[in-house]
């Protein structure tokens, strides 16, 4: 099959990018992992020992950075719909973090300890409808965030993907309702045509 233009352009722009090639040479699987990198460098959310959740982690770019960064004495838990080749110090679970049985399976995993770290990259399958996708997008962040309320620990801190546009401002509002503290980064990582930005909350409220 031919590929159209924006096809050849998308997969132009992805082979010279500067992140995919530094993926490349450093072992990570994603480019994502140097936004996650950078949010590290930031707020220092990830230490040695501590028990990080990791919601659709595949291909497991910011699963291999948690997992070094917890160290041998900490414990990263993923969850994906989608495969995922084993990380070291990984534990994943292939399954819906959405439906009722994807949640349950990873609350068992957890073996009622809580978190120190929950975050999440994910993103649903694209309709190509801008304001369906947007709507999908901001459920899966409020699935994300009702999980990091009942699973973190008081101190624990919460990291998810979000777009500007319709629904931010009302999401930020209700992260600001759990967490005491609220921040916005948009990573060097990030494309400079993302609308993403990853937000920040840390301190549960009571």
């Amino acid at each position: 099959m031919k590929r159209s233009k924006s096809g050849r352009a998308w997969m132009h722009q992805h082979v010279s990018d500067p992140y995919v090639k530094l993926a490349q040479k450093e072992g990570y699987r994603s480019r994502a992992a140097y936004k996650l990198l950078e949010i590290q460098r930031r707020e220092r959310l990830i230490r040695p020992g501590g028990l990080v959740v990791d919601l659709g982690a595949a291909p497991g770019g910011w699963s291999q950075v948690a997992a070094q960064l917890v160290g041998p004495g900490g414990r990263v838990v993923a969850i994906d719909l989608l495969p995922m080749a084993p990380v070291p110090g990984v534990e994943f679970l292939l399954a819906d973090f959405a439906s009722e049985e994807g949640a349950a399976g990873l609350e068992a995993l957890l073996q009622e300890r809580r978190a120190d770290l929950v975050m999440s990259d994910m993103a649903p399958n694209l309709s190509g409808i801008a304001g369906a996708d947007q709507a999908r997008h901001y459920h899966l962040a409020e699935l994300a965030l009702e999980f990091a309320r009942r699973h973190l620990r008081p101190e624990g801190a919460f990291v998810v993907k979000v777009f500007h546009g319709e629904g931010y401002d009302a999401f930020r509002a209700q992260m600001a309702q759990v967490f005491r503290q609220v921040s916005g980064i948009k990573p060097e990582a990030s494309r400079d045509r993302s609308r993403e930005v990853y937000l920040v909350g840390k301190s549960l409220r009571e």
